[in-house]
């Protein structure tokens, strides 16, 4: 058999996060998006998957109103702070916001016309205000209790607004005579929906008095009242061009059961049931009642537990019916296609909202396209999945259990562990597809298996053993079906959340509350490998790759995958807030799922070979762009060259390429050239690179010229725009400082060379107008010589006159004869001081 190659990283494909905690949702014009309260924060979420497209931190209270304008470029919310705002749905921003109410705002609507936003609140005001003012345009007061529901008229030609409140009342609004033209008293309970009749001239109010009332908007009188036996919380009206209203319409005709030219009202209502029914107005009995409630999945015990519908909306552009759960599930309807017994409903979709903390999966089905999510029972259940009925019922635990292990190999049995401390084997006897009531499963063997909970069980795939992990820090190995111990394996600093065997060797992996993994010998029970690197308790893991890799989870939020041969831990990944629970393995794909306390499931793909492909095109890809590389500098087409540096990332060939252009003749022009074919990633690239060459002597000349042009090029504005540039030029000034402060002092230090050629007067070439200089201060010169001559005569003759009566003999003649002597030499040396100094200040 062929190794298997080790897988090197995976890739998250899919993440189902909670976007709906319960409250007001809004649906888009096209259906394409919903948004959701959830928290102090609204979800924008794809209709089509449930994933989440944005979330918009609205509040700092919960959302109690949410509305959307008719052309889906204007969000409204409200919460409890009061505060009302408008967010732009393009950019994600308030545009304005404002208080009005003194209460919590309990109901939103939008014009047709987009331009009034109508709210009521539980201070029973009802007020209109202008949107793109935000002042009010119409004040109503007269509800005695909370408003919870509001509705203006959809044709936009009809100027009244409806208000429903739990003071039993509906009250119909004149926007244009700006007060209250009809108070509506036909309800005994709180008004929960509202709906208008196609023609636009009767209007339905469902309420929790279970009855649906039809009032006629040309007198406000009601026409009738239709008893529904049930709380209602939506009611919503079938037009006659949909789907619903044709299907209906073709199997009533077929069946007999519908007049010709019939002119009733067809309306839909949902409420604590959890079933679907369709009315007509004529004879005020119901069309079509579903069978059961795909609401929740209870046995019989728990049925009146069931709380229901909360709300129910008709999508747009005939996409049939939206209802939503008390828990939080959105159910999408359309009619079945096949009508020849019966019209019936059928579910399209179902989007989980919220998922609270989720404990524990598993994929289903053989190519794995179905994963289950579990939650802890105080019961033992069996399950069947096609008709989502319990077919088997294990009594017999004293407390919560905490791990259930099928067979592998026969799937006639399973094993069951508790927090009684004990292990249970059940067997399959008595079990069918066919059976109504969930039947009694039996015990095989028992055994009190631990000193504390029991948190994990694994089956051997040839089903001889069961391995149980407990949180008294040890696991055991048991012999199936008697329950005898085989080994115990003791080691763990702290409780074991997770056993499992591996499908090839003998032995088995925990994990541990301590941070650790170990791998134990099922033969003597010795601990062969301890994998550390986990922060907190590691609470799952699980063998993948044919038993040379695994992959574990803990309460530190992450996830790892493990090379067991090298003990190296080879990818870390961190896509949970809180704790991951669980972990679940596909045996086909090796899909993983993980989940955890934060109510996110993340579903990762294996992505070793398309890494491995996606690193093989880029270096082909690179080999040829490095070929153009080669020719563009060949051909000194040097705009091409710097931007295929720039793409290939090769910064010491973008250097060259820039040295090359400042070397050259018109160097300004060459690299502006250059500059002005990049954008402006390639700039922030640019910028990264002369910030490294920046802080090199050698380098920093090449990349100041290039920043330079680069700033002479880009205005200001645009410079702001660059991403992360204020972190680039803080590392660009210091150096620059220094480098310009070097400059600096070889600049001064030149003026001592300046100096030095000035005196030795060979600081600058002779030319034609220097001779010229030169020979009239030579001119100049000799005039001066002969002057200094002339005068050093006369003071001769005047020394020796002085000299002459005094002399007494030849020694004293001869003493100043030498003094004579001196003091001429002393004037000569004088006058070639002064010639000589004469040039060099001409000059």
């Amino acid at each position: 058999m062929a190794s298997a190659t080790l897988k090197k990283n995976y890739r998250c494909s899919q993440s189902l996060q909670q976007f709906y905690s319960g409250g007001p949702f809004v649906v888009s014009s096209d259906g394409s998006f919903i948004a959701c309260s959830c928290g102090e924060s609204i979800k924008i979420v794809d209709s089509s998957n449930a994933s989440t497209k944005f979330t918009i931190e609205a509040e700092s209270s919960t959302i109690t109103a949410l509305a959307l304008s008719p052309n889906d470029k204007l969000l409204f919310s409200a919460g409890h702070s009061r505060q009302i705002k408008v967010w732009d749905l393009d950019t994600f921003k308030c545009l304005r916001s404002w208080k009005g109410h003194d209460g919590p705002v309990m109901g939103m609507a939008c014009h047709g016309s987009g331009g009034l936003l109508a709210t009521s609140g539980a201070d029973r005001k009802v007020l209109v205000w202008d949107v793109d003012g935000g002042f009010c345009t119409h004040y109503f007061k007269g509800h005695k209790g909370v408003v919870t529901s509001i509705m203006f008229h959809p044709d936009v030609n009809k100027s009244l607004l409806f208000s429903g409140s739990d003071d039993t009342t509906v009250r119909v609004w004149d926007l244009l005579a700006k007060k209250c033209v009809a108070v509506l008293e036909k309800h005994f309970s709180a008004v929960s929906s509202m709906a208008v009749s196609e023609d636009g001239w009767t209007l339905l109010t469902a309420g929790r008095d279970k009855v649906v009332n039809l009032w006629d908007l040309h007198d406000y009188r009601c026409k009738s009242t239709i008893p529904t036996y049930e709380v209602l919380e939506a009611v919503c009206v079938v037009y006659s061009g949909s789907r619903f209203a044709s299907s209906l319409g073709a199997f009533l005709q077929q069946s007999g059961k519908k007049k010709s030219r019939s002119t009733g009202i067809y309306f839909i209502t949902a409420g604590e049931r959890g079933i679907v029914r369709i009315w007509t107005s004529e004879g005020a009995v119901f069309l079509y009642e579903q069978k059961s409630s795909d609401v929740t999945i209870s046995s019989a015990e728990d049925e009146d537990s069931t709380r229901g519908f909360i709300s129910a909306v008709m999508l747009p552009l005939d996409q049939g019916l939206l209802c939503v759960t008390a828990d939080q599930q959105f159910l999408f309807y359309s009619p079945a296609e096949h009508l020849e017994e019966k019209w019936s409903l059928k579910l399209t979709k179902r989007l989980v909202g919220f998922n609270d903390e989720i404990v524990d999966m598993k994929f289903l089905d053989e190519e794995e396209q179905y994963l289950a999510v579990a939650t802890n029972l105080e019961q033992v259940r069996l399950w069947e999945s096609e008709r989502r009925c319990c077919i088997g019922l294990g009594i017999g635990h004293m407390g919560a259990v905490g791990a259930v292990a099928f067979s592998k190999k026969c799937r006639d049995f399973f094993v069951s562990g508790s927090s009684d401390r004990t292990i249970k084997v059940w067997n399959f006897h008595g079990l069918s597809d066919d059976i109504e009531e969930p039947i009694s499963l039996k015990a095989k063997a028992v055994v009190a298996a631990h000193d504390k909970d029991i948190n994990s069980l694994a089956v051997a795939p040839n089903d001889s053993l069961v391995c149980s992990g407990s949180q008294d820090r040890t696991a055991c190995i048991w012999r199936l079906p008697e329950l005898v111990l085989v080994v115990k394996f003791t080691g763990h600093k702290r409780g074991i959340w997770c056993v499992e065997f591996s499908p090839v060797d003998q032995c088995v992996i925990t994990a541990s509350g301590d941070k650790t993994v170990k791998i134990w010998a099922i033969a003597d029970g010795s601990c062969l490998k301890t994998f550390e690197g986990h922060t907190s308790s590691v609470l799952r893991a699980s063998f993948l790759t044919r038993g040379t890799q695994f992959v574990s989870c803990g309460a530190d939020g992450l996830v790892k995958l493990w090379t067991i041969k090298t003990n190296e831990c080879i990818a870390t990944y961190d896509q949970h807030e809180d704790k991951v629970w669980a972990l679940a393995v596909g045996k086909k794909t090796e899909m993983l799922a993980t989940g955890g306390s934060d109510a996110v499931i993340n579903l990762w793909h294996d992505s070793t070979a398309a890494e491995k492909e996606e690193a093989f095109r880029k270096e082909e890809e690179g080999v040829l762009r490095g070929q153009e590389l080669e020719n563009a500098l060949l051909d000194a087409e040097y705009t091409k060259a710097i931007q295929i540096a720039l793409e290939l990332r090769r910064p010491h060939k973008l250097f060259e390429l820039f040295s090359e252009l400042c070397r050259k003749r018109e160097a300004g022009y060459h690299i502006d050239k250059a500059l002005h074919a990049l954008g402006k990633g390639e700039f922030l690239l640019l910028f990264e690179y002369i910030r490294e060459w920046n802080t090199k002597p050698k380098l920093c000349h090449v990349a100041q010229s290039v920043l330079f042009r680069a700033f002479n090029i880009l205005p200001p504005t645009e410079i702001i725009e660059i991403k992360s540039i204020s972190e680039l030029l803080e590392g660009l000034i210091p150096y620059s400082q220094r480098h310009f402060s070097r400059i600096d002092r070889l600049i001064r230090s030149t003026f001592l060379l300046d100096y030095t050629l000035l005196r030795m007067s060979v600081i600058e070439p002779a030319t034609q107008d220097d001779l010229k200089t030169k020979s009239l201060l030579h001119s100049e010169k000799n005039e001066e010589d002969a002057l200094l001559t002339d005068n050093a005569e006369e003071d001769q003759k005047q020394v020796s006159e002085e000299q002459k009566p005094k002399a007494s003999g030849k020694k004293r003649k001869s003493h100043k004869s030498g003094d004579h002597s001196r003091s001429h030499k002393k004037v000569k040396d004088s006058s070639t001081h002064a010639n000589t100094a004469a040039v060099p200040s001409q000059a």
